[in-house]
């Protein structure tokens, strides 16, 4: 056997017995567990929060479809004549859409468009301000209060009689959605150990997909515009309980400085999942102790410019964001390529929405069996060459067309998972939820040029789809410069996140690869 396979099998070995043993180190997530019966009730709490995430980002599609219409006026004129001062829309679909009520047809059809672009910035806004609030005040605060400005946001959208009064609402209600998305999502990566947390991370989208899926059941039923409002904000009632089921994150708890308060909860939780609890308090407090040392860097409280103060931070916070924006671009981008293919709405929706449940119960087994960092290139790869390949297929081949789109869909759709637990695990605790938060807003900027960029279809056939193809190929070459994170402890402080992933030389030559932990 050669000398250097004999190094590059030890180190192979070294590595997976780390991965192994590296959670022990980690005295918060030895004391509640990697998973148990508290970390199950938990995350089923939690998780149904995916579903008006779901419901309030694709709503747009059947609260303000195009319809057709005439003038009602005089039948004579063109329906969008300067002349005509009324209009009679087709109900034979939709009974009533926010295009009939306010009549946003002709000069004012943009204004639906602006509606949705005005929402999603609302998104980018939430994941920005709750992501720093939750670090500055835990996560369950944040979340508590997110929900209750979704709820009654929503359900005030669905009464009012402005159109742009129910915009102002609408943006509010995707503030607060941005916000149940990154405090939650953090909440969970923060309790859930690290041979689990790949796994979680893609249950944890589950609900959004079944969401996207049960929209289209929803709006086939309600088929006015107010009904269908106010039944997908309504169901934010069950969500008030948090105040009372969510419990804080124990990890932020003890980075915060909160140490009597973490041992408390982590007591209990040991507790429900049948672990001896007696040695905690003693554990958590040298933990402290030795955290404390250096209390320069371990006392910070984290902000966005901490993303991008060194360098080693800085590069992966960079390559991290580049990847939301791929995401956020190319998923909405793909997803409109399909509801282009004509047929009846509600079965396309259906359809597109089936298409990422196969992709994400891939992501499960594939971050579990290769890692996040070998997944992500995979998706965006295959993303990207699925939707170049658009590119050169004859327009007229439109079942083919959009045989490659639903593949590049399905590419998003493990895309998606991964770089959720991706960032939770490579930004440290005092910057999580602001890292992520970034990151979230990034790919929403992705969302909202989507549109743009599926409309270059106008000036060549081809540019779109070589858009789509591009930026994912691109995000994928971002993706080797990332560490792999999977079976790594969490990184705490700001140092445990400069130090992670950084390569060095040891004594035999070997190159090792820091975990970030002291």
């Amino acid at each position: 056997m050669s000398r250097s396979y004999s190094n590059k099998l030890k180190m192979k070995m070294t590595v997976k017995d780390e991965s192994d043993r590296k959670w022990n180190l980690d005295p918060v997530q030895r004391a509640m567990g990697q998973l148990g019966w508290w970390h199950i009730l938990v995350c089923a709490v939690i998780f149904p929060l995916k579903f008006p995430v779901a419901w309030h980002q694709m709503s747009i599609i059947f609260l303000g479809p195009s319809v057709n219409y005439t003038c009602a006026s005089d039948p004579s004129l063109d329906s969008c004549d300067s002349e005509c001062t009324s209009w009679h829309y087709d109900n034979s679909t939709f009974a009533s859409t926010i295009s009939s009520e306010w009549d946003l047809v002709c000069g004012n059809a943009n204004l639906v468009k602006l509606s949705q672009t005005i929402f999603m910035f609302g998104i980018l806004v939430g994941g920005v301000l709750f992501g720093s609030l939750a670090d500055k005040y835990g996560r369950r605060p944040p979340l508590v209060i997110a929900v209750i400005i979704q709820l009654v946001s929503g359900v005030g959208a669905a009464l009012i009689g402005s159109f742009w009064v129910f915009v102002v609402l609408r943006f509010l209600t995707a503030v607060a959605t941005g916000g149940t998305m990154v405090t939650s999502f953090v909440l969970v990566m923060e309790i859930i150990g690290p041979k689990w947390r790949e796994l979680f991370s893609v249950l944890y989208q589950i609900p959004f997909n079944l969401g996207h899926l049960t929209l289209a059941g929803f709006a086939y039923f309600l088929r006015d515009w107010r009904e269908l409002q106010f039944a997908l904000s309504i169901f934010s009632v069950l969500m008030l309980s948090y105040y009372w089921l969510v419990p804080e994150s124990p990890r932020y708890l003890f980075t915060s400085g909160n140490v009597e308060g973490a041992v408390t909860l982590l007591e209990k939780a040991a507790q429900r999942n049948n672990l001896q609890s007696d040695t905690i308090r003693n554990d958590i407090e040298l933990y402290a102790k030795e955290k404390s040392s250096n209390a320069s860097v371990s006392a910070s409280k984290g902000n966005v410019l901490d993303l991008f103060r060194t360098p080693n931070m800085r590069a992966k916070t960079l390559y991290m964001c580049f990847n939301w924006f791929v995401c956020g671009l190319a998923f909405f981008g793909v997803a409109q390529y399909i509801g282009h293919a004509g047929g009846d709405i509600y079965t396309n929706v259906a359809i597109s929405a089936a298409l990422e449940l196969p992709g994400t119960l891939l992501c499960i087994y594939m971050m579990k069996a290769y890692g996040r960092k070998k997944t992500l290139i995979f998706s965006n790869t295959v993303t990207g060459i699925s939707m170049l390949a658009i590119a050169f297929v004859p327009r007229s081949a439109s079942a083919l067309n959009v045989g490659l789109a639903s593949v590049g869909l399905v590419g998003m759709s493990i895309s998606f998972p991964t770089v959720y637990l991706y960032a939770g695990e490579l930004f440290p605790t005092v910057v999580r939820n602001v890292g992520i938060g970034t990151a979230s807003m990034i790919a929403r900027f992705g969302s909202m040029i989507a549109p743009f960029v599926a409309g270059m279809g106008s000036i060549a056939y081809w540019l779109p789809p070589c858009i789509f193809g591009l930026v994912p190929l691109l995000g994928a070459l971002c993706v080797f410069f990332l560490p792999e994170t999977q079976g790594h402890p969490l990184p705490e402080t700001l140092e445990d996140g400069e130090n992670f992933g950084k390569r060095r030389p040891n004594a035999n030559g070997v190159t090792s690869v820091e975990n970030g932990k002291h």
